[in-house]
């Protein structure tokens, strides 16, 4: 998931912590190798305050309110 790796303002080891889960799973996570189960999904994009559609790719803009307004 390129776009865990775009919002990142941490380092992986510390949203590892915060989400209680390894440094290397994040990693997968980020880097495609792993899926990220669903409900974690939903963890991250609350986190990151996108929707899982923008974390999946399936938006271009990060939130409702960009999509309203038309910016990027």
């Amino acid at each position: 998931m390129n776009r865990l790796s775009e919002l990142r303002k941490e380092s992986q080891q510390k949203i590892a912590d915060r989400f209680g889960i390894t440094q290397r799973t994040y990693s997968n996570y980020e880097s495609g190798k792993s899926q990220i189960p669903d409900d974690l999904k939903i963890r991250f994009a609350e986190y990151f305050g996108v929707s899982v559609d923008y974390l999946l790719g399936r938006e271009e803009r990060s939130s409702p309110a960009e999509q309203e307004s038309g910016g990027i």
